[in-house]
């Protein structure tokens, strides 16, 4: 035991040892004398520390972390992102009720959610293309207005 716990730790130690005199035991209950059980105790845990060290090495216990050392996440988003996202919200508003009627309105079925089909005959448009050429120019148009940034500066560079 003291060997298996120099090398591995007492927690597993133990366990080792009791599995080798297991073994030795039941494979050589012939044995009695110990010059002959020490060095095949001492092989046999040799043995069952390398299995252990795969079998644990597989698992990933070695590098493992007790979970009440963890930081615990709350959630819930911090301040400074929750104001940078209300800001963006509030330009994003600003901005579209600067558009025209049909940029509105393409935004407002956009975010209902309908197919650019669907737009296409609630907005009366004769081709679908016609839909995709007003989607793009009206993006662009509110892209101007928010000062042509969608996203924070750090995360575009």
């Amino acid at each position: 035991m003291a060997y298996a716990s120099s090398r591995l730790g007492r927690e597993w130690a133990e366990d080792l040892a009791q599995e080798t005199l297991l073994v030795l035991e039941t494979r050589y209950a012939g044995k009695d004398r110990t010059e002959d059980l020490l060095p095949l105790a001492f092989s046999v845990l040799r043995f069952k520390m390398a299995e252990f060290r795969r079998k644990a090495s597989r698992r990933g216990e070695w590098n493992t972390e007790q979970v009440e050392e963890l930081p615990l996440a709350d959630g819930a988003i911090s301040q400074a992102l929750a104001l940078e996202k209300k800001q963006l919200q509030a330009r994003l508003e600003a901005a579209i009720a600067k558009l025209g009627g049909r940029c509105q309105e393409l935004f407002r079925l956009k975010l209902e959610d309908k197919s650019y089909e669907e737009i296409r005959r609630e907005m009366g448009a004769g081709a679908i293309a016609t839909v995709y050429t007003w989607d793009h120019r009206c993006r662009q148009q509110l892209l101007e207005l928010m000062g042509g940034e969608w996203v924070r500066r750090e995360a575009a560079g």
